[in-house]
C-alpha cells in the first residue's frame, strides 16, 4: 500500500507542472511532467510485479 501512496503523491505533485505546460506553455515543466511520468511508469511496473508475486505465493499455499 506504501507504493501505491506514492503513485498518488507522485500525480499530486506534477498536476502544477502539467498545468504550466498545458496552459501557460511553459516548455521546462513539460520537461518535469516528462520525467515525472516516467518515474510513474516505472513505480507502477514495480507494484505490477509486487501483486503478482503476491498472487503467486498464495496460489503456492494452496
Amino acid at each position: 500500500m506504501k507504493k501505491f501512496n506514492e503513485v498518488k503523491s507522485l500525480i499530486a505533485s506534477l498536476e502544477a507542472d502539467a498545468d504550466k505546460f498545458y496552459n501557460k506553455g511553459n516548455s521546462a515543466a513539460g520537461t518535469r511532467v516528462r520525467k515525472g511520468m516516467q518515474d510513474l511508469k516505472n513505480l507502477a511496473q514495480s507494484i505490477r510485479l509486487e501483486v503478482q508475486e503476491s498472487k503467486n505465493k498464495e496460489t503456492a499455499k494452496k
